[in-house]
């Protein structure tokens, strides 16, 4: 049962002037047919059709949008929650259920999941199927394995912006904040509220940006530094990563040495993962159907474990796995990773803003954070973005000037979204309140189950109460893998590897 479990773990885890936009909106002529879902059981989908490039909006070209809705309880709601899981790129329309059972949230008010552009049963983004995660050991800094890393950036970015095309170009939050102003329109509210997580958090900071007298009450939990540039963003992913798993990953699975088996500390767990790496790297696990499994897929494995403190057992189980498959040559299955979300990843992050590096530079930032960070500090998800053919494209200030109360929501060890750049953010974006929560790394907090968190978000949100200065809530314990297993079928939101 460990194996299989283990193995599932793996396969989860692993010089022209700016264009301006029209000003006068364009009034909906139809309203969202509402059905229910065929892929998410309670919820009801349906879809509309939005400009193709909002700053020509009357050109005829439209795009698809697709949303779901899970009802309010009482019939006649109140009000309306859109809501995001992150990426940028990750489908939203699933993620409604997770507030099924929040009787507060759900009783008076219509949860709202989206698909942005570009991703999931929207008008999608593709890179023609090609990913250059993988290609190559991004800790192998060796000429020859550097230049593939780098010119299959390169190809990345070529393959996304051809096979996208002019597509591509819209694709980005600019766009997509004015798509869910359409949303609101069609669903007949003046204001709404927000819930993002993550990316979320960046988007629902625009929106509130972009359309300040149209929402209500805004919650960005796991934030990443808003109100900077996805560049900086994420090359403080390494760092972020490593403080959870040496301070909470590692002790933790040492704590169980009668389960793992992987050592006493903390470091005995870290040199059982090196060693682990190591073998895989030198002698890659091949499957059947001719994919391997090296020392990067142990990495993204244990990376995207570190997200939620539910995932802490999978991940030692797999390593307890791959530890014994490098000595007896057992195959496993290696993680999948869906195109279009990868594909609206890449067209948000490099259009939205500016990406200074070059190849060299990024050379010398990968061994920089790969030595401070070994287990996610060589990884340059944005690589791409220094080669991509960028529009014009100048976005708004995030600033909180004109807006609503905002409430952000933070852990202290968030490994995607580092309270370092939550804080940034904060401090920048006029009458935001902070709710922090101390001993806690999980990224995804609001209706993850921590009642104190769940209780202030509810009452800022349901009955409209501001915290009238900065806020914590305590995380929540370790899980303990001697326990009896429950089934874990909470998301994991944020962005992805």
């Amino acid at each position: 049962m460990r194996a299989r479990t283990a193995i599932a773990a793996i396969a989860a885890l692993i010089g022209t002037a700016l264009p301006t936009y029209a000003q006068a909106e364009p009034v909906p002529e139809r309203t969202i047919t509402w059905s229910p879902c065929a892929e998410y059981e309670g919820l009801e989908c349906g879809t509309f059709q939005a400009p193709f490039d909002w700053r020509t909006p009357d050109d005829g070209r439209t795009v698809t949008i697709a949303v779901s809705r899970l009802k309010a309880r009482s019939g006649q709601a109140k009000g309306v929650v859109l809501t995001n899981p992150g990426g940028p790129g990750a489908p939203g329309r699933g993620l409604p259920l997770l507030y099924a059972d929040r009787a507060r949230l759900v009783a008076d008010l219509d949860v709202i999941g989206i698909d942005p552009r570009g991703t999931g049963a929207s008008t999608n983004a593709t890179c023609g199927g090609y990913s250059w995660v993988g290609i190559a050991d991004p800790r192998d800094r060796g000429r020859a394995n550097t230049d593939l890393l780098y010119d299959a950036a390169r190809l990345q970015a070529t393959a996304c912006q051809t096979r996208s095309g002019e597509f591509g170009e819209v694709v980005n939050t600019e766009q997509t904040v004015h798509d869910l102003d359409l949303l609101r329109r069609l669903l007949g509210h003046e204001k709404v509220n927000w819930i993002g997580y993550s990316g979320g958090s960046w988007m629902g900071a625009y929106y509130a940006t972009y359309f300040p007298d149209r929402v209500d009450k805004v919650v960005l939990d796991s934030n990443p530094d808003f109100t900077s540039t996805f560049q900086d963003i994420f090359d403080n992913f390494g760092y972020a990563v490593e403080r959870r798993f040496r301070t909470d990953f590692l002790p933790w699975v040492a704590r169980y040495d009668g389960v793992y088996h992987l050592g006493t500390t903390a470091e005995q767990v870290r040199q059982v993962y090196e060693t682990t790496r190591a073998e895989l790297a030198a002698n890659p696990l091949t499957l059947p159907d001719g994919t391997v499994v090296d020392g990067f897929a142990l990495d993204l494995t244990l990376t995207r474990a570190q997200y939620s403190k539910l995932l802490f057992a999978e991940a030692a189980q797999a390593l307890v796995m791959l530890r014994q498959a490098t000595r007896t040559g057992a195959t496993v299955l290696p993680a999948r990773y869906p195109d279009a979300p990868s594909a609206t990843l890449y067209a948000v992050t490099c259009n939205d803003t500016e990406f200074r590096h070059n190849r060299t530079t990024l050379a010398r930032e990968a061994e920089r954070l790969g030595a401070r960070y070994p287990l996610n500090g060589y990884f340059q998800r944005l690589a791409p973005c220094a080669f991509w053919d960028r529009p014009p494209l100048e976005l708004k200030k995030p600033t909180g000037e004109g807006v609503p109360p905002v409430l952000m929501v933070q852990s202290v060890r968030d490994p995607a979204t580092p309270v370092e750049g939550a804080l940034r953010a904060h401090r920048a974006f006029e009458g935001s309140r902070m709710l922090t929560v101390t001993d806690e790394g999980d990224h995804g907090i609001y209706a993850f189950g921590n009642p104190c968190v769940d209780e202030v978000v509810e009452a800022f949100i349901v009955d409209g109460k501001v915290p009238p200065r900065d806020l914590t809530c305590p995380g929540m314990p370790l899980p303990d893998p001697t326990a009896p297993a429950a089934a874990n079928t909470r998301p994991v939101v944020g962005w992805p590897l």
